[in-house]
């Protein structure tokens, strides 16, 4: 297939890109000149959208604006992009024939859905409750996206979960209940081109988890308790390593549906974290880096 990624100069365009390489012929594109980006420019300009899908079989659409622009950038430019943009991107890809969409999403979306206090198990029955702009945007565009799919135009919405370079211990924590790698990020993409069972699918993508619905509330008081009855392997390499394990958590991302549905399963989890860091990855930082913007 020929398939256009956008935001392909992006850490999740550029996974996404690599893990499609060998398999499909990719045009990748963005505002940002990179050697996965073939066409650099606006994909909210309709004439070079044109340009861009002639010829295209399928888009994977990354390109938005995320929770580290909010401060910054106005809320009319996260409209124009993550709900304009995105609707544009439709309309012009169902126009030409494109038969197939799939949307990179973020958990994030759930925001006022997690209970203070308790620990949320979120699945896709869980109900959206956004915070941000940012929030709101990505929901209002997987809206459109609800409206314009159909037998002819099958749309795959991916809620991922957060999946950006953090403190060793801090993100061998999350991959235990909402976390992921931008490798496994972009095998999901690269899977729902194919699968699913209808014409629109909503998956919560998210690290394999060792908990069950069961745990939650136990999860919430105690969590090295949960680990030693769980997944004691993990809570041996925390202990090995020194590292600080949250005393509680406040959610579990469920990736049950995405397993069943597109025989997907996320393949790098704690440990990988770990073996990260020893080999000075990029991907993970120093136990005692310390962050200036979260992008949750």
């Amino acid at each position: 297939m020929r398939i256009v990624v956008t935001g392909s100069s992006g850490r999740v365009g550029r996974a996404i890109s690599s893990a499609l390489h060998g398999q499909h012929e990719v045009v990748g594109i963005d505002r940002t000149v990179f050697s996965t980006t073939k066409l650099v420019g606006d994909f909210v300009d309709r004439a070079f959208l044109e340009r861009a899908l002639d010829g295209v079989d399928a888009v994977i659409h990354t390109a938005a604006l995320h929770s580290p622009h909010v401060s910054v950038i106005s809320d009319e430019e996260f409209k124009r992009i993550n709900v304009d943009g995105t609707r544009l991107l439709a309309e012009t890809a169902k126009n030409l024939g494109i038969r197939r969409f799939v949307f990179t999403s973020t958990t994030a979306l759930y925001g006022k859905a997690i209970a203070e206090g308790a620990c949320t198990w979120v699945d896709e029955r869980t109900l959206p409750q956004p915070k941000s702009i940012y929030h709101r945007t990505k929901l209002a565009a997987e809206s459109f996206l609800t409206e314009v799919a159909g037998d002819d135009f099958v749309v795959r919405i991916l809620r991922m979960s957060r999946c950006f370079p953090e403190p060793a211990h801090e993100m061998a924590a999350y991959r235990l209940h909402r976390g992921i790698d931008v490798r496994d990020v972009a095998d999901a993409h690269v899977l729902a081109l194919y699968g699913g069972v209808s014409k629109l699918e909503t998956y919560v993508i998210s690290g394999t988890t060792p908990f069950e619905p069961g745990d939650c509330p136990d999860l919430a008081q105690n969590l090295e308790r949960v680990l030693n009855r769980r997944a004691p392997e993990a809570l041996e390499m925390f202990r090995r390593r020194g590292w600080k394990l949250p005393g509680s958590i406040d959610r579990v991302y469920s990736p049950k549906k995405a397993e069943r549905d597109l025989g997907w399963k996320s393949r790098y989890g704690s440990s990988e974290v770990a073996a990260q860091l020893d080999r000075r990855s990029l991907e993970v930082l120093p136990v005692d880096a310390r962050m200036t913007m979260r992008p949750e």
